[in-house]
């Protein structure tokens, strides 16, 4: 339950805006998430850890290298900057490799990331969902997509939305996506050129 604030008279006529305090616990937005996912020794001892974090920031040098590397189209880097400030939720995948007796000398590389866009009440929609090729097949976009839907579903927004290209629908299909339920179109709007 949400307590609305409330405007008090004071004695001299001036009024004064209250805002109770939360009472209950749901109010809260949930704090940022970060933690390993999966970690592996190579042969040689260095140790990789694929990182979760759904509040980290991200460089967008990084992203623009990971976008390369899927074979995405170009962004201007002033709009991808704004696309991942203005996300509700932004979630990422990091590698951090760590080899031995290289104290405090470690690699950290963006390997994943998958955004959200959000009312804030009622829907979402994720966007940009990508997974370095060196490390697809292993589960990890699939943890992300799940790690993501959860934190939407914590902030409670029960309507989760996502465009998908012909060649991973079916991958969304496996985490609980349906194509147009119901019977529902997108429709989209586009600049006469």
């Amino acid at each position: 339950m949400t307590c609305s604030p409330f405007l008090r008279l004071m004695k001299n006529n001036t009024t004064q805006v209250i805002d109770p305090p939360s009472t209950d616990e749901e109010d809260e937005e949930p704090l940022p998430q970060e933690f390993v996912l999966v970690e592996k020794t190579e042969p040689d001892g260095t140790i990789e850890q694929i990182i979760f974090s759904s509040g980290g920031d991200i460089d967008v040098y990084d992203l623009q290298a990971l976008c390369d590397k899927v074979g995405w189209p170009r962004r201007p880097l002033s709009k991808l900057a704004a696309a991942l400030k203005n996300s509700y939720i932004v979630a990422s995948l990091h590698s951090i490799r760590k080899s031995p007796g290289s104290e405090g000398n470690e690699q950290k590389r963006l390997i994943g990331m998958a955004r959200a866009t959000s009312d804030h009440a009622f829907n979402a929609t994720i966007w940009d969902v990508l997974v370095d090729p060196d490390y697809q097949g292993q589960g990890l976009g699939k943890a992300l997509i799940e790690k993501l839907i959860r934190a939407l579903l914590q902030r409670d927004i029960g309507n989760i939305t996502l465009f998908a290209d012909s060649q991973v629908v079916e991958f969304y299909r496996n985490l609980g996506f349906e194509a147009d339920p119901e019977g529902i179109k997108g429709m989209f709007w586009y600049p006469n050129h």
